[in-house]
């Protein structure tokens, strides 16, 4: 399995404005935190899961995301590509990496918002949590 946007969608009226992605079965998620960088320039990277899976939704602002496949859980190879995808609060998309991957995170405007969902409660994954030197591969 590789990584995925599921994309949604944007309906206005007088009423106001509704952001969906209906393509997104919320089965597999067992718990879910928000997370707001207020500076632009603050890198979350590189947090990684053998097995949990992750979903990544930009309630406000904008923020670049990075995964990456790793090949050696205990020694990475450092020539590994990331790939990236931009996530913004206009466009209501799920971005969703599976087992296998590491990723990283930053905010693209000042004060943006990301939730993410993931598979695995804590206590399920305390062995499944796997961090790397920031500077491993490009952000």
């Amino acid at each position: 399995m590789s990584t995925k946007l599921i994309e949604g969608g944007n309906y206005i009226d007088a009423r106001g404005s509704l952001r969906f992605i209906n393509d997104f079965d919320m089965s597999d998620v067992k718990r879910f935190y928000a997370v707001t960088h207020p500076d632009t320039n603050v890198v979350r990277a590189w947090q990684g899961h053998k097995v949990e899976r992750k979903y990544f939704f930009c309630v406000t602002g904008k923020f670049k995301v990075a995964a990456v496949k790793v090949d050696d859980w205990n020694s990475p190879s450092e020539n590994l590509i990331p790939e990236h995808f931009e996530l913004t609060a206009d466009r209501a998309s799920i971005l969703a990496i599976p087992g296998g991957y590491a990723n990283g995170f930053k905010a693209i405007e000042p004060n943006s918002t990301l939730i993410v969902y993931s598979s695995h409660s804590l206590a399920d994954t305390a062995d499944d949590d796997f961090r790397f030197d920031r500077s491993l591969w490009r952000f």
